[in-house]
């Protein structure tokens, strides 16, 4: 299996060489094309050049043609790769390339027709008759034979030749940047993917104190390596918690276990008599035993992915009334001042979880609130939510600790015992009622001036 690096590196590799490829066959086929072109122009303006020469050489008044001009013209002509030959107004030959030297002109036709074939033409000699004129009056005939639709010299092949080679040398050298550029870039983008699978190598076997620090100067490579830090952070305080949980199980259920152990081994040997009272006080830490449990249970069914929601359109206000009207014989116990403000708010949500989340909280509420304190609920709609607040008189939640209260087996005040204070689950299952139904659960308090539970409920379709 190859490495990021060098896939990266051979894909920008052959990115850039059949780019530069591509680029120089189109240059070098536009460029030929283009000469070809220049070719075919030159040779038209060259022939018109030699038709305007050889008509001025004809003098009108002797009425003959000046022979030693028209054989230069002619032999230059030659060289150049058109052969000549001049007719008058009667149709005779006055000067004929061929006839004056056949050799050389057979000489300077198969020159051109190798030079051509070797380039891959497929032209060939073509012979094309223009009239002479002098004064607007005609004055003879020339034919000029030469290779078409156009030919070159050995100057022309030459200016080519070198064409090619500066293109062969660009590509060269722009393949050669290309790998340079290729394995920079390579490094450039694996360096921080490596960095990062060593990071996720490292979390995974329970380093989550190790960082990326972000700075590749690319987005989506940043965005990776903020993506592993949280990721760190958050499996970090999984792990946190994890660890506290077991603590706090452990803690849980010793204090119970003990209490029940010693008494039980203490009337085994018979240094106690088993009395009712005494088997009632191991029933009772057998009970707790049971709720803890039965807690635990209740609050893994409800942060399942499988927890089902039976939701109906129901009435928060309602729901509150009939909560408080369970709770009322507890409220007069503690002779509490109980209130209930708002108006109805209708939402989308299962009506038991939400009865159980107001029977946590009022709960609380109650318990955490002196004698003759002061309880009020308060519902209403704001927004696209049916709000629920809880507010008490209690003993109030420090404000370091807020963002604890949700978490399993957090208890404020760690000197109650957990006759009144329970096992701190309570608000766990709350937060995860409330967040099943996509809704938001906060807390506030003002230190020992009591605390203040928002619920909000997402008010669904109607």
């Amino acid at each position: 299996m190859k490495s990021l690096r060098k896939q990266l590196s051979l894909t920008i590799f052959l990115v850039l060489f059949l780019t530069i490829t591509l680029i120089g066959i189109l240059s070098n086929w536009f460029i030929n094309r283009e000469f070809e072109k220049y070719m075919t122009q030159l040779g038209k303006e060259r022939r018109e050049n030699v038709v305007e020469e050889l008509g001025r050489q004809y003098d009108s008044l002797k009425r003959n043609w000046k022979l030693d001009y028209v054989h230069a013209i002619g032999m230059n002509a030659l060289y150049d790769g058109y052969i000549i030959k001049l007719y008058d107004l009667g149709g005779n030959v006055v000067w004929d390339a061929e006839n004056h030297d056949m050799s050389l002109c057979g000489q300077i036709m198969n020159e051109i027709s190798i030079r051509m074939e070797e380039r891959g033409s497929r032209g060939g000699f073509v012979d094309n008759r223009y009239d002479l004129s002098q004064s607007g009056k005609k004055t003879g005939t020339v034919s000029i034979k030469y290779y078409g639709p156009f030919f070159m010299n050995e100057a022309d092949f030459d200016f080519i030749n070198v064409m090619n080679k500066v293109l062969a040398v660009i590509g060269v050298f722009s393949g050669i940047c290309s790998v340079i550029v290729g394995c920079f870039l390579a490094r450039r983008i694996s360096r921080p993917v490596t960095k990062t699978v060593y990071i996720a190598k490292q979390i995974s076997e329970g380093n989550y104190d190790i960082r990326f620090e972000p700075g590749t100067r690319i987005r989506e490579l940043d965005d990776l390596a903020t993506a592993i830090n949280q990721l760190s952070d958050a499996l970090g305080k999984q792990e946190s918690l994890r660890k506290r949980l077991t603590a706090d199980v452990a803690h849980e259920l010793r204090t119970p276990l003990t209490s029940l152990s010693s008494h039980l081994e203490a009337m085994m040997e018979g240094l106690w008599e088993p009395t009712p009272k005494r088997l009632h006080s191991c029933f009772e830490e057998v009970k707790r035993l049971g709720t803890l449990v039965a807690d635990l249970e209740q609050l893994a069914r409800m942060e399942s992915e499988n927890l089902v929601l039976k939701k109906s359109r129901i009435d928060l206000l309602e729901i509150v009334q009939i909560v408080s009207e369970t709770m009322n014989g507890e409220i007069r116990k503690k002779d509490l001042t109980f209130q209930m403000e708002g108006t109805s708010a209708f939402v989308e949500a299962d009506g038991a979880r939400i009865s159980q989340v107001v029977t946590n909280l009022l709960s609380n509420a109650v318990k955490y609130t002196p004698v003759r304190g002061d309880v009020i609920v308060h519902v209403s709609e704001q927004g696209g939510f049916g709000v629920i607040e809880v507010i008490d008189t209690g003993i109030g939640i420090p404000e370091r600790e807020l963002p604890l209260v949700f978490e399993r087996f957090y208890r404020s005040d760690k000197s109650r015992d957990r006759k009144t204070g329970g096992a701190g689950i309570g608000l766990a299952i709350v937060k995860s009622i409330v967040t099943a139904h996509g809704g938001t659960v906060e807390a506030k308090s003002g230190g020992d001036k009591g605390s203040c539970f928002t619920v909000k409920i997402p008010k669904g379709d109607h």
